[in-house]
């Protein structure tokens, strides 16, 4: 064998149990004299490298079956080569992992051999945004954030599937978070339908980030519903809020959005309602609006990552309905904001319209796809040739 295999040799006792053998004792010798099977790893030095497909080689004749699985029982799925000469994983080696290989001829020889791979010089992680088993509004996208830069953006989303009850059509977008770092969201083509049941499965074991990102040590998967199709929109002009469930207005809330003319007006355009964050503490100072307020809020929704919030501020009643001046918030009275907390979902759409708002916030300041148009959107995924690299 070359320098950097790992050679895998054993002796098998013939399979015919004893047929086919004479006096003479002429076929326990002929099983004796025949060669034992030897197949090869690719290794590196002493290792298989992480991030590349495991590959398995005969010496001689055809392989007909190799199982490779590591510690903890999991497989290394693979195929067999038409010549039957190798096998190769259809998946990456974890990094840090010890593997067992079990092969078989087309003699019905087999041989075993351990090997491990080699640690990964840096591992990114995945930050999901919805939790198993949760149940989300119409418009939630699925979320994830990596902790470091992912280069090989195209290689990645290959490896990220979504699947809906409804096969609703959908597609992955990569840009920057609010928080620097790579992201990328699936979004299905028009808002889910209320009762869809989703399954995401990210097989990024072994994946390469590529320059700067590391490599993946594992899978990631989560699986959630769609809930109640409830949607809100805030007109900026009549200063009230309409909520609608299954296309049917059912409620009509008196608000006081954001100030015009400045950085207190409220963003406009399609948002989604992230979080239901309850009683909070809200300091201007931290969005960049001086000493403006430094108060306890209840029934705070967050609605960007900037600080946008739909929340119960008594303290401005005298404008709800009939002027807005907040610092950028959609505030209402305790009464309507404590009905509304308990209603609503994280995933719903909110949607803000009319005049005086200071502009669509950006994409990753939340959730912003929605604003963007099925192409636009579409165009944003690695695998359609609009974000290969960056």
């Amino acid at each position: 064998m070359l320098a950097g295999t790992a050679l895998l040799a054993a002796a098998l006792t013939a399979c015919g149990g004893g047929s086919g053998t004479d006096a003479g004792g002429s076929g326990k010798a002929e099983a004796k004299n025949k060669p034992a099977m030897a197949v090869s790893v690719n290794l590196t030095g002493d290792q298989v490298k992480a991030g590349e497909p495991v590959k398995v080689t005969i010496a001689e004749g055809r392989l007909a079956q190799v199982k490779v699985t590591d510690g903890k029982g999991g497989e290394l799925p693979g195929r067999i080569a038409p010549d039957g000469k190798t096998w190769t994983s259809e998946r990456n080696a974890s990094p840090g992992t010890d593997y067992k290989a079990e092969a078989q001829d087309s003699d019905s020889r087999s041989a075993t051999a351990q090997f491990k791979t080699s640690a990964a010089d840096k591992v990114n992680k995945v930050s999901i945004n919805i939790s198993k088993g949760s149940t989300v509004g119409v418009a939630m996208p699925v979320s994830l954030v990596f902790d470091n830069p992912v280069k090989n953006k195209a290689a990645v989303e290959k490896q990220l599937k979504v699947t809906a009850s409804d096969n609703a059509e959908g597609s992955w977008g990569w840009f920057k978070d609010y928080s620097g770092k790579d992201r990328v969201d699936w979004r299905p083509k028009e808002y889910w339908k209320s009762g869809t049941d989703v399954k995401v499965e990210m097989n990024l074991n072994g994946v390469d980030s590529g320059p700067g990102g590391g490599l993946f040590a594992r899978d990631y998967n989560t699986e959630f519903k769609i809930g109640k199709d409830r949607r809100m929109e805030v007109s900026l002009d009549t200063k009230k809020m309409s909520v609608t469930e299954d296309g049917q207005v059912v409620k009509t809330i008196p608000v006081s959005a954001g100030t015009p003319g400045g950085q207190k007006a409220s963003w406009s355009g399609k948002m989604v309602l992230m979080a239901k964050e309850g009683t909070i503490r809200m300091d201007s100072q931290t969005v960049g609006l001086g000493d403006s307020y430094d108060k306890m809020v209840d029934y705070s929704m967050r609605l960007t990552w900037s600080g946008m919030y739909a929340h119960a501020a008594p303290w401005n009643s005298a404008n709800f309905g009939s002027a807005n001046t907040s610092s950028g918030c959609v505030g209402m009275s305790d009464a309507n904001a404590k009905s509304f907390y308990e209603q609503v979902q994280a995933g719903d759409p909110f949607e803000v319209v009319g005049s005086g708002s200071k502009g669509k916030a950006e994409l990753g300041n939340g959730y912003g796809e929605w604003n963007l148009s099925w192409d636009e959107w579409k165009a944003k995924s690695a695998l359609s040739g609009g974000s290969q690299n960056g």
